[in-house]
């Protein structure tokens, strides 16, 4: 892990492993910094947003990012016991997710959506494969505590806040970021409700995978820099 100085002053985290990705990460950190403008966000919260403009490349999630108060410190927490499972609505996260990273602490990815009998409920049920992706992460016990990433399907998120207020399911974080024209801000306008479980959310109808990736690997990042600074891919 490296520390770079960015045009505020702070540290900017990278975890690039050459210097000539290293300045191109510092020069784009340093132009976010610059353009974004003024924001409410804590240091621990902007290291996140600024990896998802960073991601995206558009200054917007500086304002429709939203955070649980205590969405950084408990993904933080999380991050330092090791064995948690990394539960994504789709595979397009997973492969997303640096494996080295992941494996520095101890985190374990799945996703379920493509599995036949998720299929083959959800046509029973007349659901969304995505419900029926959670229902079976519920059932192998996979969420408490898990690191919940859902970048696609809002009925996933939903699904996740059902399972929350009816079966009690403690997620460590849920980084609730679903794109698209159904369902997807009211999913995320629910979950930004929920003062049970810490979550981080983009409000309105932007999001996607690709922010998804860039929240967690924001916050591996911190867990890293926290737990000393060690080199990761």
């Amino acid at each position: 892990m490296n520390n770079e100085t960015n045009m505020s002053g702070e540290q900017a985290v990278t975890e690039q492993d050459t210097s000539a990705g290293r300045a191109i990460e510092h020069d784009s950190f340093a132009i976010i910094d610059r353009e974004a403008g003024p924001h409410a966000y804590d240091p621990g919260q902007w290291s996140i947003v600024r990896r998802m403009i960073h991601a995206s490349a558009d200054f917007e999630m500086n304002g429709l990012t939203a955070f649980h108060p205590q969405a950084v410190p408990a993904g933080l927490a999380a991050l330092r016991q090791s064995g948690r499972p990394v539960v994504a609505d789709v595979g397009m996260i997973l492969a997303g997710l640096s494996g080295a990273r992941l494996a520095r602490f101890g985190l374990t990815p799945y996703q379920f959506i493509a599995d036949p009998d998720a299929i083959a409920q959800a046509q029973a049920e007349g659901t969304t494969r995505a419900v029926q992706a959670m229902r079976k992460a519920q059932g192998l016990g996979l969420l408490d505590g898990a690191i919940i990433g859902i970048g696609n399907a809002p009925t996933a998120l939903l699904e996740v806040l059902r399972l929350i207020a009816e079966e009690g399911v403690r997620p460590a974080l849920v980084v609730g970021m679903p794109v698209g024209f159904v369902s997807a801000a009211e999913s995320k306008a629910l979950l930004a409700q929920v003062t049970e479980v810490p979550w981080i959310t983009v409000q309105g109808r932007k999001g996607g995978s690709t922010l998804v990736v860039a929240a967690i690997h924001a916050l591996l990042a911190l867990a890293a820099e926290e737990a000393g600074g060690a080199q990761a891919s």
